[in-house]
């Protein structure tokens, strides 16, 4: 075989030209005739028997030329690669095939080279550090959640109905004074304020009286479903029972009940010091986001179309695996957001390419740093795998290769000395510095790459009010 050429191309797509000698290729053909022979039918042969001259004689000379391809054409696609010393990325294609009279082939190949990368800097980098004190207002936020958590509802009936009020009430909608489907309920539990309904609907529940029966009008909103779509309805609504939230005390009896210290002041401290373990923690992720976002503004390379391809398949199976995980599918997800997957993986690109870009960066400091972890050190890591995910370590080194797990290591060492020499920055107040319009673009990073988690974040809002919507229907079968 010889590489007959490398022709480079924009976004370091790359066509290799091979020809392949006339013994080779015959060499191919026979692998091809034994291996489909039993299938062709000759007369005056037992099947399987006829031999490879009659077979061309009767079927043409070119009867197995396409499986002789095949079989050779991987081989002549890992020599060429080999001899040229190319570092490919993606999955080749042959793009033209040609083959002669004297059955010499040429092979030409599509793919992609990885990309020559260099930083304009790595050490050093400014990024902004976010603030990570705790205020009285962070502090008596979180008192206030745990409080609504162990709030309770008490029955009242000498005073209307009022915003935050929970009531208990029957209704029925009318368009056009006939019924429509779904617009009935008994007993309907309805927090005053929640914005679970039709909007001007609570409103108008507010300030009815126990037992005081009353017709709601509201117009649905233009995106409802397309029955009710900016349709003016009237409800016919009769409440039972106003509840109204009671909180507790703010005292040692309540800390006793939310916590395992015996006064309030300690729960306060408590308080006080897991949010600020909360806000370091959050600060540091925010730090080492930005430090790679500024990194990623140093890289120089031009990406192939297909690394960013495959970073967006992967992502996407892992996103899909861990909602599989929760008993959804990534389907069903797009569906309960009214999102198409088109959609989805347009919003999720600019995330791949951003890790992209990440890897290569640092993937470019390892090599320059000649950062190589040890073999106590790669041990270790197939240890700590191990125990984190409890399973046997030869079961995760039969599934990370060493030679991954030294690339991934390489990554991580690179990355802690990008982060441990970047340079933090307080964040400019409103007024000082650069005006807005001499700020620079914010990285697409920043915002985009988590779209997925925006999906995710979305459907666990949307499982939340499903879960809320439960526990109202339980509590009215209670009563």
């Amino acid at each position: 075989m010889i590489v007959k050429n490398v022709e480079k191309k924009e976004k370091n797509s790359v066509f290799i030209t091979v020809e392949i000698e006339r013994e080779k290729f015959e060499e191919a053909i026979n692998s091809a005739y034994k291996k489909s022979r039993g299938k062709i039918s000759v007369p005056g042969f037992r099947k399987g028997k006829a031999p490879l001259k009659i077979i061309e004689n009767i079927y043409g000379a070119s009867v197995f030329y396409e499986d002789a391809i095949d079989i050779v054409a991987p081989e002549a696609y890992v020599f060429a690669v080999e001899q040229e010393k190319l570092e490919t990325v993606g999955r080749p294609s042959l793009s033209n095939m040609e083959i002669g009279d004297d059955r010499t082939v040429t092979l030409v190949f599509s793919t992609s080279l990885y990309p020559e990368v260099s930083l304009k800097k790595y050490k050093g980098l400014e990024a902004e550090e976010t603030d990570a004190d705790v205020t009285e207002e962070d502090v008596r936020h979180e008192i206030e959640v745990a409080r609504n958590r162990n709030s309770r509802l008490v029955s009242v009936s000498d005073r209307p109905a009022m915003i935050s009020d929970t009531v208990i009430i029957d209704f029925e909608g009318f368009l056009n004074g006939v019924p429509f489907e779904g617009g009935k309920a008994e007993k309907y539990s309805l927090k005053l304020g929640s914005c679970s309904f039709v909007p001007g609907f609570e409103e108008q529940v507010s300030g009815m009286s126990v037992g005081e029966e009353k017709d709601i009008t509201v117009t649905f909103p233009e995106n409802y479903t397309p029955e009710l779509s900016g349709k003016e309805v009237v409800f016919k609504v009769k409440l039972h029972e106003i509840k109204e939230t009671v909180f507790p005390e703010l005292d040692d009896e309540f800390a006793k009940d939310v916590s395992e210290y015996d006064t309030f002041e300690e729960y306060k401290k408590s308080v006080i010091d897991s949010l600020k373990g909360r806000k370091e923690e959050e600060s540091k992720t925010a730090f080492r986001g930005a430090v790679l976002e500024k990194l990623v503004e140093n890289l120089e390379a031009d990406i192939p179309e297909v690394m960013i391809d495959d970073q967006l398949e992967k992502m996407i199976s892992d996103y899909s695996i861990r909602m599989e995980s929760q008993g959804f599918s990534l389907e069903n997800y797009l569906k309960m957001l009214g999102m198409s997957q088109e959609d989805f993986l347009k919003n999720s690109r600019p995330g791949a390419e951003n890790q992209v870009k990440i890897t290569l960066a640092l993937k470019k400091i390892a090599e320059l740093e000649n950062i190589a972890p040890t073999e106590e050190e790669i041990e270790g890591e197939y240890k700590k795998l191990a125990e984190n995910y409890k399973v046997d370590v030869e079961r995760v080194k039969r599934a990370v290769s060493p030679e991954q797990m030294k690339s991934d290591l390489a990554m991580m060492k690179a990355e802690e000395l990008v982060i441990s020499s970047a340079v933090a920055v307080k964040p400019e107040k409103k007024g000082e510095g650069k005006s807005d319009e001499a700020k620079p673009e914010a990285p697409e990073k920043k915002r985009s790459i988590k779209a997925v988690e925006k999906v995710k974040e979305a459907v666990e809002k949307k499982t939340a009010a499903k879960k809320t919507s439960k526990k109202s229907e339980d509590k009215k079968d209670s009563e």
